[in-house]
């Protein structure tokens, strides 16, 4: 349904034609509704697929990718949503909108996704993303991971954060000046053949109301690090893996300074457009950071 904010006007768009429910009301009310491809390909750019139907079926699949018959009557291969640490809470992960270049695609993409865990322990086995971008708006992929190759789940993530020294001394020592410490969302992010974990540090003052952000947390699964932001924790992750050395990058020399500083500019930028409403150019420069990450990944891996 799509509203006009300026007269109220609306407009009724019908995405799936055999859905039971929709020729129901069709039949009621046949001026109303009208088909999908008549929407404005403006419009169709903006549709979000829908959380609460990727996490029912997100529910569904954890169960019925099980494809032998006695495995899935035993529950042999079950799957969990896995669960997160929120504030000072343990609580399930939510679904969440990214920007990433799937395994074998060629252009990043605006997908929803969220990973999944065995049931019986907190290592990430695969992970489901919903395409929002047209024509493949509604496709659903999943993607595992070998189950001989051990992927950090969320939980693990999150316990590796707690066992950090300088990140441990930090939260206590906000805590006794009376602030509340805020961890954000953790981001599970899939970078070719890679995870990029990434935690925003909220602080809330004793008298204050909004949070503010004071550091963002970075792993790779095998380093944690924590920054004042996001360049400062990118700057900290990859010089463990390869120090200052000069990389090539499409044939220019970048240093690895030189790369972490327009990783930190996109996304700056992405979210000085989220900021202003303009959310063509946020996709872009989260697409321009999401290339620049891929970089610094591959770059890692070839040291």
């Amino acid at each position: 349904v799509i509203i006009d904010a300026y007269n109220g006007i609306m407009d009724f768009y019908i995405v799936d034609q055999k859905d039971p429910l929709v020729k129901v009301y069709q039949n009621i009310f046949p001026q109303l509704f009208k088909n999908f491809d008549q929407m404005p390909e403006n419009l169709k750019e903006h549709i979000r697929y829908p959380k609460d139907l990727f996490q029912v079926q997100a529910e569904l699949y954890s169960t019925y990718h099980m494809m032998d018959p006695d495995v899935f009557y035993n529950k042999e291969d079950y799957w969990n949503v896995p669960n997160e640490i929120y504030a000072e809470n343990e609580i399930r992960m939510e679904p969440y909108y990214i920007v990433t270049k799937l395994p074998g695609h060629d252009r990043e993409e605006f997908i929803l996704m969220t990973p999944f865990t065995p049931s019986t322990k907190n290592n990430m086995i695969a992970w489901l993303a919903a395409k929002n971008d047209q024509p493949e708006y509604g496709n659903l992929v999943v993607y595992k991971f070998p189950k001989e190759k051990l992927i950090f789940g969320p939980m693990q993530i999150e316990a590796r954060i707690d066992q950090d020294s300088e990140i441990s001394q930090q939260l206590t020592l906000w805590g006794q000046k009376g602030s509340t410490v805020i961890r954000g969302n953790l981001l599970v992010i899939p970078i070719e053949k890679s995870i990029l974990y990434v935690e925003p540090l909220y602080l809330r003052a004793e008298t204050g109301e909004i949070p503010e952000l004071k550091r963002v947390i970075i792993s790779n699964g095998s380093d944690v690090v924590i920054g004042q932001n996001l360049e400062e924790a990118l700057g900290k992750l990859f010089v463990r893996s390869f120090g200052e050395r000069e990389i090539v990058v499409t044939g220019e020399e970048k240093t690895l300074k030189d790369l972490i500083k327009e990783a930190a500019g996109y996304y700056e930028s992405a979210q000085n457009f989220a900021r202003e409403g303009n959310w063509s150019k946020y996709g872009e420069e989260l697409q321009k950071l999401e290339q620049t990450l891929r970089l610094l990944q591959e770059a890692s891996e070839r040291e």
